[in-house]
Parts: structure tokens; sequence; C-alpha cells
């Protein structure tokens, strides 16, 4: 029976935040610092004709001023096909709020005022802000190496699609749009860098991963990957947003490099909105084709992201949506492009909300189809979920997987089908289901490492590289370290995420944390217990596999009075030269093979969640306003490690995915401009707004995670906006195919309808 394994904790951190005890790097500085800040071109696409940093760097207080001319050139790219970045633009500017130049002061106003005095001349080029705008044959081209500013294009067609549709009893064609969402961690994004006088970098900035972060800064600094330390600090918040290299981190430590002296550099709210990253704004045209049934028979699906001024996680991006909706619903027909475009506006990465355009299109198919062939949303969705066993079109197993759990729980709690087509007029039920991958490898990291170590007083100490963005990661490995130690975790001291001491690690994100990090951490400490019972068998006279390890003894199984203290364990293992350390390394199995663009066949992950939500909402008429009455969601974890935090990411899932992703969130622009970069503009749900939450957690005993977890949280964040989109369709009568769905959207969808009667 598990002692530490599905208990809901308090989180160890949780104090230190709720306080403000907690140091986050904008929190932080170490003497004879300086301060950086940032000169960012006010064009969205122009020609540095001149740059003239004299007068800058004659200003009392100012110790270097940093342009192109001070880099080596290398340019950034998650992968090395789309390198196309460098941190300091060179010859031309690509989007508003692209970096030019950068200053280390005495104090940060030096700094700023120091900005005002460095000269460009620019040659404004003309720009293009849309993807379908883009790729037309007369658009501006943004990069040379990009024929029709194509950055991306992501093929994958498996059966024979043409000939399915003609197979198929129903057959219908839409199109959905949907505008940017911006991440907006409540703490803003900084970095402080130091370079010390044998060369050695140390830098902490939120991150999701700091070896990812140290390998890439190492790369543009060119230095060796063992004289960039990424230290561990507190981070507010992720939701994908950190997971890329960002031209700051670079600029802070350059700064270093060339003063010799600490740099810190914080982002004001408007950069951190624009400089970092944003989500994809998409385009989805889509033909779906099913059986009389309602059995879903063939997929035509054309994509458009609009992929900012660069490359950033593009191959991810333009895939994950897709590779989501096949781990979903069977389908043996499918032919998809996806394409990323390049255009004059800031750049788009990880989210962790991919696709609002694509999510609510399929569960839009899906319910139009259930209202042609007889079915309710419930069943169409039961025929087509994925099930245990089955292989995806790209060839992906799912080893284990409980989706109808997961749909059946929902509809059940909200009385789904008692519901349907019986509420009150402006009132609407829907559901949304998604599967996520959880952890995926794919040529950008490798896997996790974990150490455990042992004080001569049988403390314990694990060295880990998981990060905690917020999820309560740092819980989750300690929980699993004092299940299999048998030691309480509140004794566990944890190292973590600083690359000179802990081992290489995925990061946290990708859904890779619990499976990676957490086997890891399982497996270190089995070593270690290994090693211990190696060392106990001669003390107490019985076979190693004889002896159990609980409460700081170690004990003969069914004899407990036959015990000796760990402790005393230990220090026997050092006598004997034999000190206990415990090692563990863990990969997920998939296809290393498999490539985004050019090979997207082969096992993807070693593990698939499901997730499923039920959204119930009223409908003012008159404003357009829309108030959502109740919330159900169910996930598949495999083992929920620590309960409560599970159910924190489904309800946060549901915020940021359902309540902000359909009826608040969106990036305003004009001519490249972010208009809504602030807290003011930029509108995301506040606790005040939310509905009530009945979550339901879905244990399916994944066999590859550790004590059977999986990804936790995500798919709540993706299928809640199906829901949300789906219970306004249901209850004004037609559905509404751009996002968010504003009031003006939805007075504008309720007149239509009452002209056409289009559902």
């Amino acid at each position: 029976m598990s002692r530490y394994i599905g208990q809901s904790l308090p989180r160890r951190d949780a104090r230190l935040k709720a306080t403000g005890e907690a140091r986050f790097t904008a929190d932080l500085s170490l003497p004879f610092m300086l301060h950086a800040a940032v000169l960012r071109s006010p064009y969205p696409h122009a020609r540095i004709v001149r740059l003239d940093t004299s007068r800058a760097e004659r200003l009392p207080g100012v110790k270097a001023v940093l342009t192109a001319r001070d880099t080596s050139g290398v340019k950034w790219g998650v992968f090395r096909y789309t390198r196309d970045q460098e941190f300091l633009a060179r010859e031309k500017v690509r989007y508003v709020g692209e970096e030019v130049a950068a200053v280390a002061a005495e104090s940060e106003d030096i700094a700023r005022e120091a900005l005002e005095l460095i000269e460009v001349e620019y040659e404004i080029l003309p720009a293009v802000f849309d993807p379908l705008s883009a790729v037309a044959d007369d658009a501006p081209r943004i990069h040379d190496h990009a024929e029709r500013n194509i950055n991306i294009h992501v093929p994958i067609h498996v059966g024979d699609v043409d000939r399915a549709f003609d197979e198929c009893d129903y057959v219908h064609t839409e199109r959905t749009v949907s505008e940017e969402e911006s991440y907006f961690m409540t703490e803003p994004y900084a970095v402080l860098a130091h370079c010390d006088r044998q060369g050695t970098v140390e830098v902490w900035m939120p991150n999701a991963s700091p070896h990812t972060k140290a390998k890439g800064l190492a790369n543009a600094l060119g230095l060796p990957v063992s004289k960039v330390h990424v230290r561990h600090v507190f981070v507010g918040g992720a939701f994908g947003g950190r997971s890329d290299m960002f031209p700051g981190e670079y600029i802070a430590a350059r700064l270093s490099q060339m003063t010799q002296r600490p740099v810190k550099l914080v982002y004001t709210r408007e950069e951190n909105s624009i400089a970092v990253r944003q989500g994809h704004s998409m385009v989805v045209e889509s033909t779906f084709g099913f059986k009389r049934d309602g059995t879903l028979h063939a997929v035509d699906v054309t994509a458009y992201m609009d992929g900012g001024a660069y490359s950033s996680t593009g191959p991810i991006a333009t895939s994950v949506p897709f590779l989501c909706f096949e781990q979903t619903y069977r389908v043996p027909n499918v032919r998809y492009n996806g394409y990323r475009v390049y255009t004059n506006k800031p750049i788009r990465g990880m989210i962790r909300t991919h696709g609002r355009a694509w999510a609510c299109n399929v569960d839009m198919q899906l319910d139009l189809a259930a209202a042609a062939l007889g079915l309710d949303p419930v069943e169409i969705r039961r025929r087509n979920a994925v099930r245990t066993g089955d292989t995806t079109p790209t060839q992906s197993k799912i080893f284990k997987m409980d989706s109808l759990a997961t749909i059946e729980a929902v509809a059940e709690a909200s009385r789904f089908r008692e519901k349907w087509g019986k509420l009150p007029k402006w009132r609407g039920i829907g559901i949304g289901c998604v599967s996520v991958m959880s952890g995926f490898p794919m040529g950008i990291r490798g896997g996790s490492a974990a150490m455990v170590k042992f004080d001569e007083d049988a403390g314990v100490t694990v060295i880990s590289g998981v990060v905690d963005n917020g999820q309560g990661n740092e819980n989750v490995v300690l929980q699993i370290a004092a299940e299999a130690l048998g030691v309480a975790p509140d004794a566990i001291q944890l190292v973590a995420s600083d690359t000179e001491v802990t081992p290489i690690d995925q990061g946290a994100y990708s859904q890779a944390t619990t499976l990676c990090s957490g086997n890891a951490v399982r497996l270190a400490c089995e070593d270690a217990r290994r090693q211990i019972f190696e060392i106990a068998s001669d003390m107490l006279e019985a076979a190693a596999e004889d002896l159990e390890l609980e409460d700081g003894k170690v004990y003969v199984r069914g004899s407990p009075s036959r015990a000796v203290p760990l402790r005393n364990v230990i220090r026997m293992g050092l006598l004997k030269g034999k000190n206990v350390i415990g090692h563990g390394s863990f990969g997920p199995n998939v296809d290393q093979t498999r490539e985004w663009i050019k090979n997207p066949t082969g096992q993807l992950a070693a593990a698939f969640s499901y997730g499923s939500a039920v959204v119930e909402v009223e409908v003012d008429p008159e404003t357009g306003f829309v108030r959502v009455l109740d919330a159900w969601v169910a996930h598949d974890c495999g083992k929920a490690i620590n309960p409560k935090e599970v159910e924190g990411q489904m309800e946060g899932g549901l915020a940021m995915g359902g309540h902000g992703g359909i009826l608040l969130e969106a990036c305003k622009w004009h001519e490249g401009a972010n208009l809504n970069p602030d807290f003011l503009g930029y509108k995301v749900p506040l606790a005040p707004d939310m509905p009530p939450i009945h979550p339901f957690i879905v244990e399916s005993e994944d066999p590859f995670g550790p004590f059977g977890a999986k990804e936790g949280g995500l798919s709540i964040s993706m299928c809640t906006a199906q829901a949300y989109s789906n219970a306004i369709a249901n209850a004004i009568g037609t559905h509404i195919r751009e996002f968010p769905h504003t009031p003006d959207r939805v007075l504008e969808a309720i007149e239509k309808r009452a002209v056409t009667g289009d559902p």
C-alpha cells in the first residue's frame, strides 16, 4: 500500500510564495551589479541603414553598449534547420519590439536615458501582418530563404482520403479563425548574469529547462556548456512561455562579459508581452467525413499559423494540434497540411493551449455530424474515442488510456444527456475532449537523470534537474522519492535545477516532468535501496531480497524485530568503502528516427493522457455576455501522485484554456504594434469570474509512468475550450467560427442565425 503516492500533501513552496518570501529573478541582486535596458525597433519591417552608439557610450554611468557588431552572429533556432534569429538585429528588423541595441549602466534610469542617445536610421520596408496575406505571391519577403514566407510545412498523408470521402454518408467543411494569445505570467521576465574572471557565466532567469537554456546560451556565447551555469530560482508561471531561448538572456550575459560585472535586465510588462513569446493565431479549413453510424472516416485539414518574425519552436507548434487530434479520435484516412508562416509580428512559440481554431473546429465538426446523423454529442465522441491498444495514423501506439471513463464521468456528473436539447432558451451545454502526449524528446533533448545521496545520519538529499514553474513538480519528485525510500517527504532535501550541480533533465514542458524526471528519481532511489540492502544483508544475516526499508529502518520482511537503523547501514557502508549514492536515468521509449517535418511517423511518446470537459452556460441575447454556470472536468492522468495538485492543474487549465481562451483573451494589433500588451488591455480571467468547477481524476495506471503516473492537467486546459465553444453554440443555436467568443461576436452570430437559420 502506498504511503506517499496518492496523498494530497501540502506544497513545500506554498508558504514562501504566499508570504512573499520567495525570491524571483527580479528580486535578486549581486555586489557591483549593473542594470541593462534594450533599444527596440519602432517599425515592423525596416533595413538598418546607420547605427551610432557614440553618444550613449559617453553618458556618465554607462559601462557598455551592445549591438550586433559586438556579437559573433550566431543565430538561434530550436532546430538546426530553423536557426534564423540573431539576438540583436544586424541588417534589418522584422517586428515592432525587436532588439537593436542594449546598454549596461550603473542604474536602470541611466541605461534608459542612454537608449535615447542611440541614433538609428531605418529604411522602412513593406510589411505583412497575417498568414494568408503573407503567402500571397506578391507579399513582401521577410527572410530571403523563405518563398511565400512559408517557414514550416508539415504534411501528413495517411490512407486514401479522396476515396474515403466518397465512402462517407456525411461530409462537411468548416473554417475557423483564432487570434493570438499571450501568457501573462504574473512574474515579469528578468535575467541576472554574472561572468567571473575565469570566464564562467552564471545566469538566473525564469525558465522551464535550465539545461536547455545553458546549452543554447553556451552556443551563442561560444563557450563550452560547462562554462554556463543556470541557477535555481523561483519561477512565477510558464504555460509554455519559458521554454525557448530569448535575446534577453544573451544580452545580459554578453554585457556581463564585456563589463566583467553582474548585469540585471528586467522587462517592463509591455516588453514581457512582445519580446518573449506569444501563442500562434490560426486559420483552419477542415473537411470531415463520417459513416452513417457516426464513425469518423476521413479528414482533410489545412492550417495556416501566424509564426511571427522567426522560427522559434515552429515545427512543434505546426504539428502538435494535429497530433493531439489523432490521439483523441480514431480516423483511418487523414490529409493534413500545416503551414507556419512568417509575418512582421512578434515571435510565436509553445503555449499551454495550442490551437483554439483547431481544437474547436474538430469538436464543432463532431457536434454538427451528431445532429445530422441523429446522435447526441456524448455518443459520437464515445464511438470515435481512441482507446488502449490503438495506433494513431502517424504510428504511435496507445499503450494505456481510459478515454471512455473521462467522457462518462463528465457526462454523468453534469447530467448531459438529460439536459441536451431540453435546457431553457439561451442556456446551453457543451462537451469537449482531447488527448495529450506525455513527454516527447523529438530531437531537442535527451532523457532525465537524478541522484540520491545520504548523510551520515541517513538524511536524504535528492539531486534532480526538475523545474517547478508552479505545477508542484518539486513535490511530485519528493513524493516519488519518499515512496521509494520509505522516508517522509518533508525529511528529504531537494537540490534542483542548477546546471552546475544537477544531472541533465528534460525540463518542465511538453508534459515531461512527471514521466521523465519522476522516473529518473524513482530509479535513483531504487538503485540506492539496492545498495542499502546489499550492505544490510550482512548486518542482518538475511538475503537482500528479503529486506524492507521503512521509517528509517531496514528490517527482514515478516520479522520486524530483526531490524537495523538506516543510519547504521549508511555508516557501515562508509567503513566498507561503499558510500551509498543512487543513480537513475530515464528516457521514454520513442522512435528516435521520427522527425517533425521529414519523417512525422513512429512512436511519438511513451504515454498519452485524455481529458473531457462539460460546461453549462447562459447567454444574454441583449448584450452577448456569456455567464458560465457550471463546469465538470475529468482527466486520465495515469496515477495522481498528489491529487490536490492535479486538481489545481485542472482548475487552472479551465481558467486559461476555457474561460480565458474562449471568452476573453486575444492580442490586438495595428500595423504590427501590439495595442494591449498590459493587464489593463489584455483580459485574463480572475478568481471571481470563474464558475464552480467539479474535477474528476481517472486513474488508468500507466505502465511506463512512475507509480503509474503521466501528464497531469494539460488535457483539461485544451479540452475546455471546445466545451465552452460548444456550450455557447448550444445556447444560441449556431456555432461561432472566430475565437475568442467576445460579446460582439456572440451578438453577431445571434443576429446572423435569426436571418439565415444556419447552425
